[in-house]
């Protein structure tokens, strides 16, 4: 007899194993994918690079030694895979994360050369030899050795404070390091020698993460284009622009750029002579959509397209014809990976999510790295003419135990008469001649959407399991949705996006297995922010409870923010230009109407939105005798990272609701 599957847990979340994007070889045969791992015991992950086949056959751990074995990538030859870790090898330990390569084959990983500042993200150059890589330096100063010395005493001072006159100085949970910036630079992975491309210009990458979407190298190995800001204040609402630099003589020479336009991702056509591109009319409005965009050598560059009510996200891949480029966007809460023909102007759908979160193509091969509501991400191989295949289980034996429960898109009519998608999750079980508890899970953003996709930190079937329906409305300002509907919202932030979760709770409201007196709402980031907009909005007493996750509740306050340059175009004015316009938009301002229980959780690492937020939330109920418990993490940051943390925030979240429920009193 089968044994009966079991409802999900937050222990079963850190028991899966989760599935970076593969890398293919380039004869389409294999793919590389880093696995991450968690043990609560250690409270601790690590990961580790397997080999995947896309003919047929076992999965086969390639790296075991490492801790955090990331971006794995093959050599154009297929001889060898690079990767970023920090290791212990030949009795030296790795500060900073550095270059290694492995064959395909296993051994011993290799690492090449030693950074003093460290790897931070990497392409091979075509002829195997080379590779372009990221590493944070000190401007001013010339050559590795003097990099380390500078590194050396840094890390010897004995102050603490960080001192800075930049705008921008840290992003959602680090600060940028101080007085560096990063900057690409040329290794020969034979000898491990190291060349600053940058050394002695004023050029540098986006200090907001810089990744390998950033820059590009040529198919000839003689240049490298890469998106950088020629504004003299870097902020985080800086216009980029496009420049190549050659590996030869190291000069940089401007190609696109466009003040009113922010352009990135770029990517070399096959023969070289083109760079597709992703760009977006910021002088516009800050709500544009990133479009595709291509630059032909002599001839400028065009927007292709921008009749597709569609946002184009990277990584860019080019086809090998060069007459289409691949690329994953989202549509009404999923998302497709796409095919966009550039004689036609035309998207095809070439695989349907789910939700695609990255994907590689060598030799005629498509893989893709793909998860949906009711399972974590799963690596599958693409060859025209036949049906995607599954080419890994890693996930497998313990999705076997669960109950998942059921769940499905549906519609209502919200504000301004538009139609507005749901997503319902139901209970294990779920039984409709019962009575369940309804439960309003607000995603954040404002301007993602959560449908058709897993989630490890606010995972709907484990709110679910815990015998909810939970609604995921994705309200006005949305994303995947067209741009009027995402740029609804833009200068009155909570007005339209409250009707419609409203509008939610009416609807449901009215099925017989929804019981009226068990509503709750819960709410992360802009979540959050509709959360603590609803107890200063909604009628007492409509909500049982509130939890909310990291919640804006001052817009004026926000100002020490990460992203406090973006404020005055999503709210209107800045504070001091139009103190009562921004007042209108926040929570604290209808603090005298607040009277719902809530739970408040906040991270004190969390830049994006600082923690003061979340205590003046809690603070403020308080002192107006309003039920409210606090959950404040001193180690964490904008989520819950932590496997002992998050296990935590799930107990406290349930208990919370739990003890406000009327079918508990």
């Amino acid at each position: 007899m089968a044994k009966s599957r079991k409802p999900i847990t937050v222990e079963d979340l850190w028991r899966m194993q989760r599935v970076g994007t593969p890398s293919l070889s380039p004869d389409g045969a294999q793919a590389v994918v880093a696995v991450g791992r968690y043990a609560m015991e250690d409270n601790k992950g690590h990961s580790s690079l397997w080999l995947l086949s896309t003919l047929g056959g076992a999965a086969r751990e390639l790296t075991q030694c490492g801790d955090k074995d990331s971006q794995p990538h093959f050599s154009p030859r297929g001889d060898r895979i690079g990767f970023i870790a920090r290791r212990e090898q030949q009795g030296r330990k790795d500060d900073e994360a550095q270059f290694y390569v492995i064959a395909p084959d296993g051994g011993e990983a290799q690492r090449v050369g030693e950074v003093a500042t460290g790897v931070e993200a990497y392409k091979w150059c075509p002829d195997g030899r080379r590779i372009v890589f990221v590493s944070w330096v000190w401007p001013g100063i010339k050559g590795d050795k003097a990099q380390a010395k500078a590194l050396k005493a840094h890390k010897e001072r004995k102050e603490t404070a960080y001192a800075t006159d930049e705008a921008l100085y840290r992003h959602w949970d680090h600060f940028v390091p101080m007085d560096r910036v990063p900057h690409l630079h040329l290794m020969d992975v034979a000898t491990g020698r190291v060349r600053d491309l940058f050394e002695g210009t004023p050029y540098e990458l986006t200090r907001t993460e810089p990744d390998s979407a950033c820059f590009d190298i040529s198919p000839d190995g003689r240049k490298v284009v890469f998106a950088y800001d020629p504004a003299p204040e870097k902020r985080s609402d800086g216009r980029y622009a496009l420049a190549e630099v050659d590996l030869r003589s190291g000069r940089v020479q401007p190609i696109v750029h466009d003040p009113d336009w922010d352009f990135g991702a770029p990517r070399y056509s096959p023969d070289g002579t083109r760079i597709a591109f992703i760009a977006s009319h910021q002088g516009r409005k800050h709500t544009m959509p990133t479009q595709l965009a291509v630059w032909e050598r002599g001839q400028g560059h065009e927007v292709v397209s921008a009749e597709w009510d569609h946002e184009v996200h990277a990584p860019l891949v080019w086809e090998d014809d060069g007459q289409a480029l691949l690329f994953a966007t989202e549509q009404k809460a999923r998302r497709h990976l796409w095919r966009f023909d550039l004689p036609d102007r035309r998207a095809e759908l070439v695989v349907q999510g789910g939700w695609v979160h990255g994907f590689d193509k060598a030799a005629g091969t498509v893989v893709t790295l793909m998860d949906a509501a009711d399972h974590p991400g799963r690596v599958h191989v693409h060859l025209p003419g036949r049906a995607p295949r599954r080419i890994e289980t890693f996930n497998d034996r313990l999705m076997a135990t669960l109950d998942i429960g059921r769940h499905e898109e549906t519609w209502i009519e919200g504000a301004q008469g538009d139609p507005v998608q749901v997503w319902l999750f139901y209970p294990p079980g779920f039984d409709p001649k019962k009575k369940y508890p309804l439960l309003q899970v607000i995603h954040g953003g404002p301007h993602t959407a959560v449908g058709d996709n897993w989630h490890y930190r606010w995972n709907n079937p484990t709110f679910a399991a815990q015998g909810y329906v939970v609604a995921v409305v994705n309200y006005h300002g949305s994303s995947s949705f067209g741009q009027a509907f995402k740029d609804s919202i833009t200068h009155r932030w909570g007005e339209l996006e409250l009707q419609d979760v409203e509008a939610a709770t009416d609807a449901l409201l009215k099925k017989r297995w929804i019981d009226r007196r068990r509503v709750f709402a819960t709410g992360g980031s802009y979540g959050g922010y509709m959360v603590a907009w609803m107890n200063g909005h909604v009628q007492p007493g409509r909500y049982a409870a509130y939890v909310c996750h990291a919640g804006c509740y001052d817009w004026t306050a926000m100002f020490a923010d990460d992203a406090w340059a973006w404020h005055a175009r999503e709210l209107g004015a800045w504070y001091w230009e139009d103190m009562a316009r921004v007042h209108a938009q926040s929570p604290h301002a209808f603090a005298g109407h607040m009277s719902t229980p809530t739970l408040v959780v906040h991270g004190a690492l969390d830049y994006r939105v600082p923690d003061q937020q979340g205590l003046a939330y809690y603070n403020t109920l308080k002192a107006r005798g309003v039920p409210a418990r606090l959950l404040w993490f001193p180690d964490e940051n904008h989520w819950i990272l932590k496997p002992r943390n998050s296990r935590l925030w799930y107990r406290e979240f349930f208990d919370w609701l739990r003890r406000h429920d009327p079918a508990h009193r």
